[in-house]
């Protein structure tokens, strides 16, 4: 027997070191975090475990399983709570101590196991922990397999099979290191930023990038769980700040930025200037389509039109298929669509043969990366950043919206376009050229310019974005008929920020 878990718990009290305390709301759509001692205490993290064990078995999965933990002072604590949750389940535990996320993805081929459960909280704040788990290589858990994770865990529908057993693999980082580097060096000489916020990338990305024979910069590679400078993610303005300065003062070809878990890189041209993740996806997109024309791309929803209206990307005679945001969700359906990859806005980049094993990791985007500086070798990365079509799209804005009322507000929205559609109404002047509507509703209009609404997966917010290929004017327009629509419901709060 183990105990049901409590929804909350006092700290420092004989229940809280006695009862296992697991919050819902920790279950998200793909993955899990909690606030460590405040939704979650470690005999909950164990009940996570018998119940991650149990879920695979009832998967028919085999039950083995890698696991790992991130560079914080508390993650090496949560994965052992974990690990005796998994064994009393009946797991073998392949433990490869501290690594990246997608460290423990690759251990899932180099030690033919099946499943993966990585003790991360990626770039959140430190008090943050989470797991990232999959029952089938690439892929990660999704709403269905969260949603029956839910409710063994917190119903206590537990199979304590026993006869688990543990590994500790020795020296895993040597591995995975050899796997990424054996390639031929670059044939351009470059300079680049190696950025890791002091987070657990440190250990590990100018190690890479030197051995493929970049010129590397160290910038906060040092771990330090207590990040003393700024939370590791390239997306963060302090993080893009820092990698401009250092190179405009090292005169690199490039800064790469890596997130507190390694899965994501972000990038900083020649100049200075941040590289917005979805226009790298269409760099990239660029050069991996003229060595493989006719390829599809996975773009999720909130990303550029640019995929779609690029003229060098037309001519490679590129697909692209826009699908839902989240790692998860576009790690599938790359995968299942045998897209060449997978371009997701906040960074995380998945490709397929030959250039990954379609999950996401940053140092293996970083690879990529420098390999189209090196089949470029007259063109600095500001040279290719600007030789894409301008356009003038606004940040990713967010008005409240409460959790109880977002997703049939979503509905509503996209029941009026599609009714605009069918009855041939103008938005912003113009016609609907397309509407996609699997995370929300994108809108194109006649001109390419766009607006997307949808529900954001883990806060009380909707999530809205605009860009036209025409001009600002245009964009703005755009937003201002997107609005129009969402004021309509008077549960739509204000915006986090707006154009």
């Amino acid at each position: 027997m183990f105990p049901k878990p409590v929804p909350a718990l006092l700290p420092n009290t004989y229940e809280f070191e006695s009862e296992p305390m697991v919050k819902a709301t920790g279950f998200r759509e793909y993955d899990a975090r909690w606030l460590f001692g405040k939704e979650i205490n470690l005999m909950g993290v164990q009940a996570l475990g018998i119940g991650l064990g149990t879920l695979i078995r009832e998967m028919g999965v085999k039950p083995e399983i890698v696991t790992g933990h991130d560079f914080r002072s508390y993650s090496a604590s949560i994965k052992y709570a974990l690990v005796s949750g998994l064994m009393a389940a009946g797991c073998k535990v392949h433990d490869i101590g501290l690594a990246m996320t997608p460290m423990a993805y690759f251990a899932q081929f180099d030690l033919d196991v099946p499943c993966v459960a990585m003790v991360t909280a990626s770039h959140n704040d430190n008090g943050w922990t989470g797991v990232k788990m999959g029952a089938n290589r690439p892929l990660t858990f999704g709403p269905d397999e969260m949603t029956r994770l839910k409710e063994i865990v917190l119903g206590a529908k537990f199979d304590l099979a026993g006869g688990g057993s543990y590994i500790f693999v020795e020296n895993f980082a040597a591995r995975y290191i050899a796997d990424l580097t054996k390639r031929p060096k670059l044939k351009r000489k470059l300079k680049v930023v190696a950025a890791c916020g002091n987070g657990t990338a440190g250990a590990f990305a100018p190690r890479v990038l030197a051995a493929i024979g970049c010129e590397v910069v160290p910038l906060d590679c040092e771990p330090d769980y207590t990040f003393p400078k700024y939370n590791p993610n390239p997306e963060d303005m302090k993080m893009l700040h820092a990698i401009r300065d250092a190179v405009l003062a090292h005169k690199a070809d490039a800064g790469l930025g890596f997130d507190g878990d390694g899965d994501r890189c972000g990038v900083v041209d020649d100049t200075g200037e941040e590289i917005f993740a979805d226009k790298v996806g269409v760099m990239l997109a660029r050069d991996m389509s003229a060595l493989h024309p006719n390829s599809t791309f996975v773009v999720d929803v909130k990303s550029t039109g640019l995929f779609v209206t690029d003229p060098v990307l037309r001519k490679n005679g590129v697909k692209a298929d826009y699908w839902k945001t989240g790692h998860s969700y576009m790690k599938r359906r790359t995968f299942e669509t045998g897209a060449l990859a997978g371009f997701e806005k906040s960074g995380h980049f998945f490709f397929s043969k030959p250039f990954g094993r379609g999950y996401d990791d940053g140092l293996v985007s970083a690879l990529a990366i420098c390999d189209m500086l090196d089949r470029n070798p007259q063109k600095k990365m500001s040279d290719l950043k600007n030789e894409l079509p301008k356009t003038w799209g606004s940040p990713t804005m967010s008005p409240h919206c409460a959790d109880e009322a977002k997703y049939g507000i979503v509905d509503k929205v996209v029941k009026h376009f599609k009714t605009a559609e069918a009855k041939g109404e103008k938005v912003a002047g113009q016609g609907i050229r397309d509407l996609v509507t699997v995370n929300g509703v994108r809108v194109t209009l006649e001109d390419g310019t766009w607006g997307l609404v949808r529900a954001s997966s883990n806060k009380p917010e909707l999530v809205v974005v605009v860009e036209s290929p025409v001009s600002e004017a245009r964009m703005r327009e755009m937003f201002r008929a997107v609005d129009a629509v969402l004021r309509e419901h008077p549960e739509v709060g204000e915006y986090n920020q707006k154009i």
